[in-house]
């Protein structure tokens, strides 16, 4: 290890950190290029040969010239997988858009319109325990 000084132990750590970010970047790149529906085929390709032939500077430039609407189709794209996410949850649930029960009946939403009530003040803790019992005989 004495001829390997620490230098060059950090410059070594400090190529391969760059190395793998330069192929994060790259993968980045190509992936927002084949998943932009404004470019047509022809721009792709082009984007795509520069990217490959001159890496470095396909990069940079693609960077430059585009970066802008890669961030808006990355927040587009985590709108979307947001909104997709809580319509799957919402029909796992059965619930509406409201949060209430699908159709507005059935015991959970009555149960739910007297827990209300009960916390309104409008009845008491016998009426609403007889109502609930009512509603789960």
């Amino acid at each position: 290890m004495d001829d390997y000084p620490l230098l060059n132990v950090f410059l070594t750590m400090l190529y391969l950190f760059l190395w793998v970010m330069w192929f994060f970047l790259l993968f980045k790149v190509v992936t927002d290029l084949f998943r932009d529906h404004s470019l047509n085929g022809w721009a792709k390709a082009g984007w795509l040969i520069l990217v490959i032939l001159l890496p470095y500077l396909g990069v940079l430039l693609y960077l430059i010239a585009r970066g802008r609407s890669m961030h808006e189709r990355d927040a587009k794209l985590a709108k979307d997988s947001e909104a997709a996410f809580r319509a799957y949850v919402r029909d796992a649930a059965g619930t509406s858009e409201a949060g209430g029960p699908v159709g507005g009946s059935g015991h959970v939403s009555d149960l739910a319109k007297l827990a209300e009530l009960k916390d309104k003040g409008a009845l008491t803790a016998e009426e609403y325990d007889r109502a609930k019992a009512r509603l789960l005989t």
